[in-house]
């Protein structure tokens, strides 16, 4: 049984608490948060051994061998780096740091404590329906680039309209949307498409300085694929891969609950629809696999390419970033 531990008390955390719970796999043991009440009551309502409010203690006390962490996007990077050096095994959500520097830095650590495994909490790339997305991408005679989006307003939005500054809106935490949703898209792609030539960004910016929606496009040698997101506006368009004549139609590229394929003769038929009872069970179920069997050979596979793959989202995310001249509080290239 993987001993956990988490560093956030979010919905986000909560919902993976719940999915590890659903494997069977984990047992979260230990809690830790900035507020002793709230480290408390998250504890109590998940059956937690015991809570933290001194990071440090936390890493060198709690009783756990890995650490989720869903803080804000810009304490990701100090609060792995530290778990590292305690020897946790860490499961950082997405993105997981904000520059290539950072990155770097990060993986010559896990290099240097090769005992330690990294995994970035990009949920969409571990479910059965984008197996299938993989599957049949490589069946297609012909390819001709894709369109992803993901747009879901968020209820924060609401806070920055009535001139506060939320986290996940705040250049100083390292929000935005190309940060929170965009990364599911930017997976898409690179897990599909590999990395592209050239990338370019156009955002809207809001009030807070960032960018609360945009679309990005990724051009590759014979065709491009545009990236659409937002967290200040909803959509219901789908997202699809385009052949010569077929396609494959996705209902959602961060979700991705239904997948169709299209044929030349426009016929629809459902390859893809399965739906965890939590979305993030099957991510959980995958790090639970490799924490527990590091050395057999295709966990070492799989592990290898989830950690290369969250190498290329951080260096893509960065170049898009760079290209629409956004930048964080006290952020170093």
């Amino acid at each position: 049984m993987i001993k956990l531990g988490i560093i956030g008390t979010n919905w986000i955390t909560q919902q993976f608490v719940e999915a590890v719970k659903l494997s069977g796999r984990y047992e979260l043991v230990s809690v830790y948060s900035r507020h002793a009440e709230t480290a408390k009551t998250f504890a109590e309502k998940n059956g937690a051994q015991e809570t933290f409010t001194d990071l440090d203690q936390f890493l060198s006390q709690g009783a756990f061998d890995t650490v989720y962490i869903a803080s804000p996007n810009s304490l990701h990077f100090a609060q792995a780096k530290k778990a590292i050096q305690a020897g946790k095994n860490v499961i950082v959500e997405k993105p997981a740091f904000s520059t290539q520097k950072q990155m770097a830095a990060i993986q010559q650590l896990l290099d240097e404590n090769d005992q330690v495994l990294y995994f970035e909490a990009a949920r969409n790339i571990h479910t059965e329906n984008f197996h299938t997305i993989e599957k049949k991408l490589g069946e297609l005679k012909t390819v001709q680039g894709a369109e992803f989006t993901y747009s879901k307003y968020s209820s924060r939005y609401d806070k920055v309209l009535a001139g506060e500054v939320p986290n996940v809106f705040s250049p100083k935490f390292a929000g935005g949307a190309l940060q929170d949703l965009g990364v599911y898209t930017v997976y898409d792609a690179v897990a599909l498409f590999g990395m592209p030539e050239d990338a370019v960004y156009f955002p809207q910016r809001i009030t807070s300085g960032v960018d609360g929606k945009g679309t990005a496009i990724l051009t590759y040698p014979e065709y491009n694929v545009t990236l659409n997101f937002s967290k200040i506006t909803n959509s219901h368009m789908t997202s699809e891969i385009y052949g010569l004549k077929d396609l494959i139609e996705i209902d959602d590229a961060g979700e991705i609950n239904a997948v169709i394929y299209i044929d030349d003769d426009q016929n629809k038929q459902m390859i893809g629809n399965t739906i965890n009872e939590n979305p993030m069970l099957p991510e959980a179920k995958d790090f639970a696999r490799v924490i527990e069997d590091p050395h057999h050979s295709q966990n070492q596979k799989d592990y290898a390419y989830w950690r290369q793959l969250s190498v290329y989202v951080n260096q893509l995310i960065y170049q898009l970033r760079q290209s629409a001249h956004i930048s964080f509080t006290g952020e170093e290239n």
